[in-house]
């Protein structure tokens, strides 16, 4: 079976679902592919922290001007895929106070709400927080549900009339005087698709699939581990306020919390090592934080692996499990144009973060629309998502299209059995 689209968008998480919503919106024939569920590579896989750009203050102004911008677009229009819990960063006894003013100060340059308060304080509002408190920083972060997020972007991209396939893998693709032909799509779909264009929003995937078309796409995913444990009631988001670090983000969710994270470089996406002593160094950096974790039993675990950008990892100097700007702090979203390298229909996007997939899906609508000669601005940042208002929705929407993932789990009600049924 042979199927037509103008835009292709392969790749299922943030950046490409959001993408296919935009350009659907803007009235595109559009249609996704991913080859498992939704958001089954990165961003179901996350720390799910809806950055203030609090984290990037001191050393990336432009990283956090996008986040806080893009923080509160999210709290209007995605509903319960959001959890609106603050955020805090601590400064223990044995950090620079030096690092706090800093971000202090960036996060005022920057538009980013911050309020200092002592250990006292601080004490009293998180009562889990530890003696070691000097003072805090409250912030305006909070939780995204992943599962949730991606899930009504499909939904709201097949509104506007896109295609979303899932367990549609991509196995091949062929060329013809410059430009990509065919993709074949195998699994559950079996077809081939002719596109007049192609997104690839593969993230740490972005190198294999870029292959195909045989174009060089340079990716260094790292992994990082994540950490469930029982835990009612935290409040805000826990940060500690050091140059970024393995262990230093603890994230609230309803009966849960998680801790992250590390980072640790890997030659392949799909198969790398999970180590115990990522495990253990969670436990150990978060309850400096917040010592009533010590002790407390793992209820999960699960890893995600970043989709980072060779060519900028290496201008900084990252390394694995690396501090500060060694870490990648700073990094950003690239929209590379394959024309450059002789495909001219196709364009990657890679890097960025999770609480700007909106904008990073804008930026490349904006570039594809502009090619296609159409002209229609985004409406993504105004129209609220479907479903956002009612949690039990959202989470049959994430059961059509498969896209309950380890960072949400214990907060996504399982409809799959629903889902599978309505089918």
């Amino acid at each position: 079976m042979t199927h037509s689209t103008t835009v292709l968008v392969i790749g299922g998480g943030g950046t490409g679902v959001g993408t296919a919503r935009d350009l659907a919106a803007r009235g595109v024939d559009v249609t996704l592919v991913e080859r498992g569920g939704l958001a089954s590579g990165t961003s179901g896989r996350s720390h799910g922290l809806l950055h203030s750009g609090a984290r990037y203050a001191e050393a990336d102004p432009e990283g956090a001007a996008e986040c806080i911008e893009e923080n509160e677009i999210l709290r209007d229009i995605a509903g319960h895929a959001i959890g609106d819990t603050g955020g805090i960063f601590v400064q223990l006894e044995d950090d620079d106070p030096d690092y706090f003013d800093a971000k202090l100060e960036g996060c005022r340059e920057h538009g980013i709400d911050a309020e200092v308060i002592d250990g006292d304080e601080a004490r009293d509002r998180v009562p889990e927080l530890g003696d070691n408190v000097v003072r805090a920083m409250v912030v305006p972060d909070g939780v995204i549900y992943p599962s949730r997020l991606v899930a009504a972007n499909a939904e709201s991209a097949a509104d506007h009339g896109a295609r979303v396939l899932t367990h549609a893998p991509v196995e091949g693709m062929t060329l013809d005087d410059g430009e990509i032909a065919t993709v074949e799509v195998g699994g559950e779909v079996n077809e081939t698709i002719t596109p007049e264009y192609v997104v690839n929003a593969t993230g740490a995937w972005a190198g294999e699939c870029a292959a195909m078309a045989g174009v060089d796409v340079e990716m260094k995913p790292t992994k990082g581990v994540m950490v469930g444990v029982d835990y009612e009631g935290l409040g805000p988001v826990l940060n500690r306020c050091r140059e970024p670090d393995d262990g230093d983000i603890i994230i609230p969710h309803e009966r849960q919390v998680v801790l992250g994270t590390t980072s640790v470089a890997v030659d392949d996406p799909d198969d790398y090592d999970e180590e115990q002593w990522e495990i253990e160094k969670m436990f150990e950096e978060c309850a400096a934080m917040m010592p009533t974790l010590d002790g407390r039993e793992v209820a999960r675990t699960y890893w995600g692996v970043r989709p980072l950008y060779a060519p900028d990892e290496a201008g900084r100097g990252s390394q694995d499990s690396g501090k500060g700007d060694e870490r990648g702090i700073s990094r950003g979203f690239f929209l590379l144009d394959h024309d450059d390298n002789g495909v001219e229909n196709f364009a990657s996007v890679v890097g960025g973060k999770l609480t700007t997939y909106r904008m990073m899906a804008e930026a490349t609508a904006d570039h594809v629309c502009e090619i296609l000669g159409v002209d229609a601005e985004s409406i993504t940042a105004e129209e609220r998502l479907p479903g956002v208002d009612d949690p039990d929705e959202l989470d049959h929407l994430v059961a059509k299209y498969s896209a309950r993932n380890p960072a949400d789990e214990d907060v996504v009600a399982d409809y799959s059995d629903t889902a599978a049924a309505d089918d």
